[in-house]
C-alpha cells in the first residue's frame, strides 16, 4: 500500500509541475502562432527584478499530507497512537508539501518600463530569460492581450 500511495502522489505532483506556463518574452504558446501582432517601438528607462508566482493547485499540500500521514501513521506505535501519529504527520507532511510546492512555483522577472517612441510609458513583467538594460532600444509585440518585450 505505501508503495502504491507513494506512486499516486509522485506522478500527481510531476503532472501538476507540467501545467505551469512560461511567462517569457521568448515563449509562444501554440494558440499564440500564426496571430498578427501589432509592434511599437521604445526605449527601455528601467528594469526592475520581481518575482512571477504562478499560482498553487493544492498538490503539494495534499501530496505532503498523504506521504507524512502515510510514514507517520505505520511507522510510529499502534492503535489509537498511530492514529495521532498518522494526523501529526499528515499535517506536517502539508505544511511542507505547500512550501515547495510554493518555491516550485516562483520565477524570476523583470518589470521593464519602456518610453515609446510616442512619448506613452509602458510597464510589461515578464520572466527574466532576456536581459534589458535602460537606454536600449526594443521592440513591445501586443495580440491585445498580452505585450512582450523583445530586442
Amino acid at each position: 500500500m505505501w508503495k502504491r500511495a507513494t506512486i499516486i502522489v509522485m506522478s500527481i505532483a510531476a503532472l501538476s509541475a507540467c501545467a505551469t506556463q512560461s511567462n517569457s518574452g521568448s515563449v509562444y504558446r501554440a494558440g499564440q502562432t500564426m496571430n498578427e501582432q501589432s509592434v511599437r517601438m521604445g526605449v527601455v528607462e528601467s528594469v526592475r527584478e520581481v518575482t512571477i508566482e504562478k499560482g498553487r493547485s493544492g498538490v503539494g499540500t495534499a501530496a505532503g499530507a498523504a506521504l507524512g500521514g502515510i510514514a507517520a501513521g505505520s511507522n510510529i506505535g499502534g492503535g489509537n497512537g498511530a492514529v495521532a501519529a498518522g494526523i501529526v504527520g499528515a499535517i506536517a507532511g502539508g505544511l511542507v508539501g505547500q512550501k515547495i510546492e510554493g518555491n516550485m512555483n516562483q520565477t524570476k522577472g523583470l518589470e521593464i518600463t519602456v518610453r515609446l517612441d510616442n512619448g506613452d510609458m509602458k510597464a510589461i513583467v515578464q520572466e527574466a530569460d532576456e536581459m534589458f538594460r535602460p537606454g536600449e532600444r526594443v521592440r513591445l509585440l501586443s495580440n491585445g492581450r498580452t505585450t512582450r518585450v523583445t530586442h
